[in-house]
């Protein structure tokens, strides 16, 4: 009788469980974007009853055909995102791009950041034509893309410099660390990556995203001042209000805080202050401090803390055992560590609970967002909320007729059915 825990066995099984999780997470994803799909063609014709008097019909349709496209690329995606996968681990892709830098580069911490570059940089590279498509021809042909191919160019280089310049060297002390830490190297592994993000919440607002966009201090004396007092009602304080030059990259709209502690800025898109009146641009940034003053910003912080620890303690059990690499069809290194592979093979893996503890989160999200309106309406105006919310649907072209159970799946925010019937409930009815 064949040893169910003898390794081949422990790798066969892992083979099968892989396959099989990667197979149903592909026809889950399948079923849901074509219940979208369907749907939002299906009820495209019509306004929905709420709306009618708000939304034209052809704002309707483009919001319907937005949607359709988006989702259709989103399939192709998904398709060639799974085969990826298969080529990188069952059909052996990621042992042979191993086996060749082992052979040029021996074994070692400088094999193994190859190993990793090299992965980033193919994988890159794969994702291409799907993000130029998105960019250039779905958001072109709907109106939303400003981004020329020079400025797309210059992102790309500098998003490459962020990479080598940050993201080479924090590889590099995580392999060294899962060498040299000893069996308890995930602990330590995690605490380093949880003190980058949060160096990172500091950092990013002040030295990194100047990088791509220019920030301005708000400069319009109505709204500087609305805003002002609304800090001040709600008992919170920021280094100041900017205003980003969203609009020379897309048309879509956007407010949002950024940083953490003393780096706190509020930053409005130039796009969202050209749509909005000072009252919505109130009730917008009402809605961001509830978000604060519910401790969302914090709950999500200690959820990301936690989860990456359970991620982290599986991964350092999970790098040890030879059925996981041989399994997910990587032969791992006889005369050399295995650190570089393991963190890999665990990437391409994790994604796939995605697809079943993702719903969990989006309905939380969503929860949190209704919060937020409810604190915006207790600080500002119910109405200015719900007229900011309709516009910044209508200008982003948001379907108004998402499939209900793929919302429950995907969307973070509540639809705007649902959204804007509880903020008008009290005055309209709906």
């Amino acid at each position: 009788m064949t040893d169910l825990f003898s390794p081949a066995s422990a790798s066969l099984t892992t083979t099968i469980v892989f396959a099989l999780a990667l197979s149903v997470s592909l026809v889950l994803k399948f079923w849901l974007a074509t219940r979208q799909v369907r749907h939002v063609a299906r009820n495209r014709g019509t306004v929905p009853a709420p709306f009618a008097s708000q939304v034209a019909l052809p704002a309707h349709q483009k919001a319907a055909d937005y949607t359709v496209a988006k989702v259709r690329v989103g399939l192709l995606e998904l398709a060639w995102g799974a085969v990826i996968a298969l080529c990188w681990t069952l059909l052996g892709g990621l042992s042979l791009l191993n086996q060749l830098l082992a052979g040029w580069l021996g074994h070692g911490l400088l094999q193994q950041l190859a190993l990793l570059a090299a992965f980033a940089a193919i994988g890159s590279l794969l994702d291409l034509p799907f993000t130029l498509y998105q960019t250039f021809v779905v958001e072109q042909r709907f109106g939303f893309n400003k981004t020329t191919p020079a400025l797309w160019l210059q992102d790309f280089a500098k998003s490459l410099l962020l990479a080598v310049v940050i993201g080479l060297p924090l590889a590099a002390l995580v392999l060294w660390m899962m060498g040299a830490t000893g069996p308890w190297w995930w602990l330590w592994v995690w605490a380093v990556w949880m003190g980058f993000n949060l160096l990172m919440l500091l950092v990013y607002p002040t030295w990194i995203a100047p990088l791509f966009n220019k920030f301005q201090p708000l400069q319009d004396p109505e709204i500087q001042t609305r805003v002002t007092q609304l800090m001040a009602r709600c008992g919170f304080t920021s280094k100041g209000f900017f205003v980003m030059d969203g609009s020379k990259r897309s048309a879509h709209a956007n407010a949002y805080f950024t940083g953490f502690g003393a780096s706190k800025r509020v930053v409005f898109y130039d796009t969202l202050l050209a749509q909005l009146s000072p009252a919505e641009v109130d009730a917008v940034l009402a809605h961001e401090l509830g978000h604060f003053k519910h401790r969302h910003v914090i709950k999500r912080v200690l959820a990301l803390f936690a989860l990456s620890l359970l991620g982290f303690a599986l991964l350092g059990w999970v790098s040890q055992q030879v059925w996981f690499f041989t399994g997910l069809g990587v032969s791992p290194n006889l005369s050399g560590p295995n650190d570089a592979l393991a963190l890999l093979l665990f990437m391409l893996v994790l994604p796939l609970t995605g697809s079943f503890v993702g719903p969990l989160f989006a309905q939380l999200s969503r929860r949190h967002e209704f919060e937020a309106d409810a604190y915006a309406v207790a600080q500002t105006s119910g109405p200015a909320l719900a007229s900011a919310l309709l516009k910044l649907f209508q200008d982003n072209a948001s379907t108004l007729t998402p499939d209900p159970v793929y919302l429950r799946f995907y969307y973070s925010h509540p639809p705007a059915t649902e959204r804007l019937g509880r903020l008008l409930a009290p005055a309209s009815g709906i």
